[in-house]
């Protein structure tokens, strides 16, 4: 059997999610352990995402990429947003194996904090795209000339790369504490954070602070603002374009997909928090929490291959692009091929010359 908490990469103390709960406030609570099966199917759901993702996020790249015009500033967004998609199921395959092997990581120290850390960086790097997407959308929708010089690619790019920054701080804790060590309780080699309760509440408080109840805030306010100003059909009518609601229908659309994700991961690690503060000390609230732990963590990883989906079914911008990629690659492939059968032509006619 191997124990159900082991599988989590994410904010919570080691000592619970090894099954080590001698360092806990639950320490005669039962361990929820997985079956054969339950390890069967998380593996084949995770090797899914995994193929998924990264078929269908370098699909959307490649159409960002190669298409003659340049990027919207909403897709710039969304460009990074599908980078850091890519980033995550590109590591899943690891943590896919470490499943396989019943949670026991035999893949070494630097793996274990590269595959946690792309988690990590997914959730609080897409949290930040979607908050420049949804200023971007406010701007546009709700006050469309007053601050029109500030939507410019360069400052998007320069919030794009700030937000890869801030998300590779956030995740700090990730390199610093995630250890991998040798678990009696479940005899295997665990890939966990190795740090105390009392670190343990600090970094969740700061992480859930910065990493989902300020972005969330600001996303909210926005979204609120620019569903307002949609309905009302005299803004709508003189200070936005049909192209910035088509844009501002797929960013929306997205950024429901991300909380519905999500939302959920978030909110459980804050009773994780109350648990580990021994605020909730029920046995069955302990095991309902690092269940909906786990399912809610393997939920999220699902946007990964969601958002590009998305793309495709709301993003009218997006597949008139995909068609024009298209017909640019048919018509560059046409203009090959004719002009090597000229090459071909001309070197058989100078072969029957001379011979």
């Amino acid at each position: 059997m191997a124990h159900l908490p082991t599988s989590v990469p994410a904010n919570f103390s080691p000592a619970v999610m090894n099954g080590e709960q001698n360092n806990t406030n639950n320490a005669t609570c039962p361990t929820a352990e997985l079956k054969e099966w339950h390890i069967t199917v998380l593996q084949v759901y995770i090797l899914l995402i995994t193929v998924l993702g990264i078929v269908l996020n370098v699909f959307v790249l490649m159409v960002f990429c190669l298409h003659k015009k340049a990027c919207t500033i909403a897709e710039i967004y969304l460009s990074n947003m599908v980078a850091a998609d890519l980033l995550l199921t590109v590591f899943l395959p690891f943590w896919a194996e470490y499943v396989a092997n019943k949670f026991n990581w035999t893949l070494g120290i630097p793996l274990c904090r590269l595959v946690t850390l792309s988690i990590n960086m997914n959730a609080y790097c897409s949290i930040y795209f979607l908050v420049l997407i949804s200023i971007d959308r406010y701007v546009a929708v709700v006050h469309p000339l007053s601050f029109e010089r500030m939507r410019r690619p360069k400052y998007a790019k320069l919030g794009c790369l700030l937000v890869w920054c801030f998300g590779l701080f956030l995740s700090v804790p990730m390199l610093v504490y995630r250890k991998v060590t040798y678990s009696k309780y479940s005899n295997s080699n665990v890939c966990h954070l190795n740090y105390g309760i009392t670190e343990n509440c600090l970094f969740t408080v700061l992480l859930t602070t910065f990493g989902f109840i300020i972005p969330i805030s600001i996303i909210s306010f926005c979204t609120f603002r620019i569903i307002r100003a949609l309905n009302n059909r005299l803004i709508v009518a003189v200070n936005t374009k049909k192209m910035e609601q088509k844009a501002t229908t797929l960013v929306l659309v997205v950024l429901l997909a991300f909380m519905i994700c999500w939302v959920p991961f978030h909110l459980v690690k804050i009773v994780v928090l109350l648990v580990h503060a021994k605020v909730l000390t029920d046995c069955t609230i302990y095991t309902i929490v690092y269940t909906c732990a786990n399912i809610f963590m393997y939920f999220a990883f699902f946007n990964s291959v969601l958002n590009p989906i998305l793309y495709v079914i709301v993003g009218k911008n997006f597949r008139k692009k995909v068609r024009e990629v298209f017909k640019q690659w048919s018509i560059n492939r046409t203009t090959t091929l004719s002009t090597s059968m000229r090459s071909m032509s001309r070197s058989v006619k100078t072969e029957v010359v001379f011979s």
